[in-house]
């Protein structure tokens, strides 16, 4: 009986240690950006909700990171406490975009 309690819990822990390994930083926390400059590094085309679409007379940008909570983290007014800003001046859905 012990022996089956010590595989059961040997198995959640390693459950548990393969499901934290999988997850993306972006789920993980959603990461804040002083500029677009800063987004741009890390996400060459800007972020956006998952629905979103350009918004331009232009060509559109289709190819930016689809991440509604990463958008949201970077779309607002500027907090003097961290120096964050609207990311998105246009508000179509897309912080940064850029093709």
């Amino acid at each position: 009986m012990h022996k089956s309690l010590a595989v059961f819990a040997a198995t959640t822990v390693a459950a548990s240690v393969l499901t934290l390994s999988t997850t993306t930083p972006a789920d993980a926390a959603a990461r804040h950006f002083k500029s677009c400059d800063g987004m741009h590094k890390v996400y060459p085309h800007g972020v956006g909700r998952s629905d979103a679409v350009d918004h331009t007379s232009g060509t559109r940008v289709k190819n930016f990171y689809h991440n509604t909570t990463l958008y949201k983290a970077n779309n607002g007014p500027r907090n003097a406490g961290t120096g964050e800003y609207d990311l998105d001046r246009d508000n179509d859905g897309i912080a940064c975009e850029k093709l």
